[in-house]
């Protein structure tokens, strides 16, 4: 079943206590699509600039990725961001963000792509995720991706999403913030009351909790032996579970935990190397042998 994939790409400088990388691919859909594209064909919808650099594109070239979605607009610049990871790396201090044509108007779906099936809209205004919802025919499964910025300053147009889609992938922390709840389970539950099917928490190091109606059900982490950049692990995440998903045409429960622990595998892969290194790097029978891994770390008597 396609799958389309909204966000942004765009240009990064990145720094933590292993080094740092600058004017590298960057951006939500950009980590989506190479880490989706591993399990299934991939339909990207994004905007850059005149300045994006046209050889950025070649990691994409390499996979079942179509990007005639992606608008260069002419007379603007690509959205830019660094930022710095100190300590553990659970969170980066944001040094500069140029939102560049992030803040112009976003892009449109091309009309072969409004027949997508399964959809996830990367974190951006709420109301401009509902823009390209009300673009699509008749999509299967709708799952949208969000941040403290629409939680704190956006709320009613982010009720207002959440009320169109059929799932949401957040943070412990926006998941607190959204809800009003301390525990994890029960803030999940009050996110469930908002309209999406399923919410799935990420706890970074410590894994994803996925609640619905009829359960809750957490995954550890895949074992990372370095962790060089962090950034872009929750699109990676986001890419394997609705990756799977669209690739098998389901989104029941059994097929959520699937999806949840290919999710866990890809994002370990993402944050082995700077920027896209490692992801555009993998291959599926790589994800395959972390999978076969994380099943036998999982299995007891």
């Amino acid at each position: 079943m396609s799958l389309l994939a909204t966000g942004t790409i765009g240009i990064d400088t990145v720094e933590t206590p292993h080094g740092v990388a600058r004017d590298v691919l960057g951006g939500s859909a950009a980590y989506f699509a190479l880490g989706a594209s591993l399990l299934t064909p991939v339909r990207l919808v994004g905007v850059v600039g005149e300045d994006f650099p046209s050889d950025f594109l070649r990691v994409f070239k390499n996979r079942d990725i179509d990007l005639s979605g992606l608008e260069t607009r002419a007379g603007a610049k690509t959205f830019r961001w660094h930022g710095k990871y100190v300590g553990d790396m659970s969170s980066a201090e944001s040094l500069r963000t140029d939102l560049n044509v992030v803040g112009e108007a976003p892009p449109r779906i091309p009309d072969h792509f409004t027949d997508s099936g399964f959809v996830f809209l990367a974190n951006t205004h709420p109301a401009i995720q509902r823009t390209f919802i009300a673009q699509l025919k008749a999509p299967k499964l709708i799952v949208c991706d969000t941040m403290n910025l629409w939680i704190n300053g956006h709320r009613d147009d982010l009720l207002k999403t959440l009320g169109e889609v059929d799932g949401i992938i957040l943070n412990d922390g926006e998941a607190r913030l959204l809800s009003g709840k301390d525990d994890l389970v029960t803030a999940g539950m009050e996110v469930l009351k908002m309209g999406p099917i399923f919410v799935v928490i990420k706890k970074g190091e410590h894994g994803a909790l996925l609640v619905s109606a009829d359960e809750a059900f957490t995954l550890p982490a895949y074992p990372t032996r370095q962790v060089k950049d962090p950034t872009g692990a929750g699109d990676s995440f986001a890419a394997g579970m609705m990756g799977h998903l669209a690739a098998i045409d389901r989104f029941d429960g059994p097929a959520l935990k699937s999806a949840m622990a290919r999710g866990a595998c890809i994002a370990s892969i993402t944050i082995e190397d700077f920027s896209m290194r490692s992801i555009s790097a993998a291959t599926p029978a790589e994800v395959e042998k972390r999978l076969a891994r994380y099943k036998s770390m999982l299995s007891f008597d």
